[in-house]
C-alpha cells in the first residue's frame, strides 16, 4: 500500500512511519522540521529495505505545491500529523497556530479532493476537545474547546466533516488522549512523562504545571499506532470520530511513582506551578467505540510503557548528576 504521511518527523508521525515501513508499505514524508526532528527517522532511512521505500519531503502543509506531490504519489491513505503543538506560541499568537493547524488541514483536503484519496485518518485532540469535563466521555460528549489551539485541532476535524459530505472523502479522526514513549520531545512544555522522566535522569529540578491530584489518561505510542494503522484499513463506511484512550485517570503522584520505581525508587523533588489553559484536571476517554468499529484495544499498561520511555530516555539524556539507571537496565 502507498501512504503519506504529514508531520512524519514529529513524535506520534516517525513512530508510524517505522510501524508501516515495518508492514511492507510505501511511504512517503512530509515535514517541514520545524518541530519534527530528522534524526527521528534515521531508522527508516538508514535501514536498506526500509529507505528504498521511504522518502521525506520537506514541505509545509500549507504550500501550494502539496497538491501536486500528492497527486504524484497516489496514496492509498493519507495520515495527517502535521500541527504546530508549542504552548507558548499558540497562546502568544493564536493566528500563527490557526495557520499552521487549520489552514494547512484545508490545503491537505483540497489536496485529496483533487488527488482522489478518500482515506485520510487525522490526529485530532482528545483531552482539550472536550473542556472541563471531569469523567469518563465518550465521542457523544458535547464538544467544549477552551483554548485557540484546541479550537484550532477542532476545526480540522469539521472541514474534514464537510469534505465527506461534499466530496465523498472518507476520513477517520483519532482523539487523542496523553500520548507517552519513546521520541517524544522531553525538553518542551508538553508530554509530562517526558519532561519528568527527562528531570529525574539528570537529576535537574523541574516544575509540574499541575498539583499531584490532577490526572490524566496516558496512551503509549505503540498503542497509539496501532490505532492509526487500524483506521487504514477500515472500510471507506467507517469515517468520523473515534477516542483513542485507556479509560483510566492517572494522576501526577501515580506519574512521578513509576517513573521513580523504573529509576530504583530515585525521586528528586517537586516545584509545583498554576496549570496552564488547556488544563484538564480528571478525564479518560471511553474508547469503547474504537473497540467495536476498528477493532483498537490498548496493550501496553502505564507502569510498562513508562518503563519503556525511561530506558528510552536513559539511552538518549546525557545525565548531569550520576547515572540513574532504569531497573535492570544501565543508562
Amino acid at each position: 500500500m502507498r501512504v503519506l504521511v504529514t508531520g512524519a518527523a514529529g513524535f506520534i508521525g516517525s513512530n508510524l512511519v517505522d510501524r508501516l515501513l515495518y508492514d511492507g508499505h510505501q511511504v512517503i514524508g512530509i515535514d517541514n522540521l520545524c518541530i519534527g526532528v530528522e534524526a527521528n527517522l534515521e531508522q527508516a532511512m538508514s535501514c536498506n529495505d526500509h529507505s528504498r521505500r521511504f522518502r521525506l519531503l520537506k514541505l509545509d502543509v500549507q504550500a501550494p505545491e502539496l497538491t501536486d506531490i500528492v497527486i504524484g504519489a497516489n496514496p492509498h491513505v493519507i495520515f495527517h500529523l502535521a500541527a504546530h503543538i508549542d504552548y507558548g506560541v499558540k497562546v502568544s499568537d493564536p493566528g500563527f497556530d490557526a495557520r499552521s493547524n487549520v489552514l494547512g488541514t484545508i490545503n491537505l483536503c483540497e489536496a485529496s479532493r483533487r488527488a482522489g484519496v478518500r482515506r485520510i485518518v487525522y490526529a485530532a485532540s482528545g483531552m482539550s476537545r472536550y473542556g472541563a469535563s471531569s469523567s469518563l466521555v465518550d465521542e457523544t460528549e458535547c464538544v467544549d474547546p477552551l483554548s485557540p489551539h484546541a479550537v484550532a485541532k477542532l476545526a480540522g476535524e469539521l472541514y474534514l466533516r464537510a469534505y465527506a459530505q461534499m466530496y465523498g472523502l472518507s476520513p477517520i479522526c483519532l482523539a487523542l488522549a496523553n500520548v507517552y514513549g519513546p521520541r517524544q520531545n522531553p525538553h518542551c512544555t508538553a508530554g509530562e512523562i517526558a519532561i519528568l522522566g527527562r528531570a529525574m535522569i539528570t537529576g535537574n529540578p523541574y516544575t509540574v504545571y499541575r498539583d499531584g491530584t490532577a490526572a490524566r489518561d496516558y496512551i503509549y505510542i505503540d498503542d497509539v499506532v496501532d490505532a492509526f494503522v487500524r483506521a487504514a484499513g477500515a472500510p471507506f463506511e467507517t469515517t468520523g470520530t473515534y477516542n483513542v484512550g485507556t479509560g483510566r485517570q492517572a494522576t501526577v503522584t501515580e506519574v512521578y511513582a513509576h517513573i521513580a520505581a523504573a529509576l530504583e525508587g530515585v525521586s528528586p523533588g517537586v516545584v509545583a506551578a498554576a496549570g496552564d489553559a488547556d488544563e484538564v484536571r480528571a478525564l479518560a476517554l471511553n474508547s469503547e467505540k474504537a473497540g467495536r468499529d476498528l477493532h483498537w484495544v490498548p496493550k501496553v499498561e502505564l507502569a510498562e510503557g513508562i518503563r519503556r520511555t525511561v530506558g528510552w530516555l536513559c539511552a538518549t539524556l546525557e545525565p548531569e548528576s550520576p547515572a540513574l539507571a532504569p531497573a535492570g537496565a544501565g543508562c
